[in-house]
């Protein structure tokens, strides 16, 4: 994987300007998961409300696996290595319980391997087909610990701080569940599935042709996954400059 030299100056703004951006995403989601389990009433008149929190908060998931994922990049804090493991492993397990190493691991090995046989992301058996892919990349990550997480967390809601079990579905399990179809839609499916035209070169993905406030509101930018794979040390926040300058050099992948 490439990667870049960063000068001391530009490792400090980098974490600086990372950090900031994780701090906000994930205490907007925090906020928000508060709010609605143990603030909000959820009453007819209010459902509409309750449904734009659904969506802002199935965004701000997506949010809280991508802060993550440059963790596991090092392009969260460079340098950093133990405290970017310990963040990272900690929002991946807010997210759905997973484990670090396991998705750390098989992450990297999505890079070496990418649409290819082996790439745990990526299911051969289905290359075109959206729903077969999602149920196997559902197989392969969410596992007893994702399991037991949710249940534990719905329990003590619902049978130990009384929380109304629609409340729990709609704000909490809705939200996680479609988080996970828009991070594997924008960031697995769309950049790796063969739907007919080549692939530019060994990294067997495309980016999108979303401008910059679509690509954030769809995946943190993770739709510009050609540029992502060229420049895996490239932070979420940063991907729309490496695919401008994509762009003016004529590549269109």
């Amino acid at each position: 994987m490439a990667t870049r030299a960063f000068s001391g100056s530009s490792r400090i703004m980098q974490a600086a300007i990372g950090l900031t951006l994780a701090v906000a995403i994930v205490g907007a989601w925090l906020a928000i998961h508060l709010f609605a389990m143990f603030a909000f009433d959820l009453t007819w008149v209010s459902l509409p409300v309750a449904v734009v929190m659904a969506v802002v908060q199935c965004w701000l998931s997506v949010g809280l696996f991508i802060i993550s994922h440059d963790a596991m990049h090092g392009s969260l804090i460079p340098g950093a290595k133990r405290t970017n493991s310990a963040i990272g492993a900690s929002l991946l397990f807010i997210y759905a319980g997973f484990s670090w190493r396991k998705m750390r691991d098989a992450h990297f090995d999505h890079h070496k391997l990418a649409g290819k046989a082996g790439d745990p992301d990526f299911d051969e058996n289905n290359p075109t087909a959206f729903w077969p892919w999602y149920q196997t990349f559902l197989r392969r990550y969410f596992g007893l610990s994702s399991i037991l997480l949710v249940s534990s967390v719905v329990t003590i809601y619902w049978l130990v701080l009384d929380v109304p079990v629609t409340k729990i579905v709609l704000l909490y399990g809705a939200p996680a569940i479609a988080s996970s179809v828009q991070l594997f839609y924008f960031g697995t499916y769309r950049p790796h599935h063969h739907n007919g035209s080549e692939f530019p070169d060994r990294h067997n993905a495309r980016s999108e042709g979303f401008g910059s406030l679509a690509s954030l509101l769809s995946c943190f930018h993770f739709g510009y996954h050609h540029e992502h794979h060229c420049r895996p040390d490239t932070p979420w926040w940063g991907l729309p400059k490496e695919r401008r300058k994509a762009l003016n050099k004529g590549h269109s992948a």
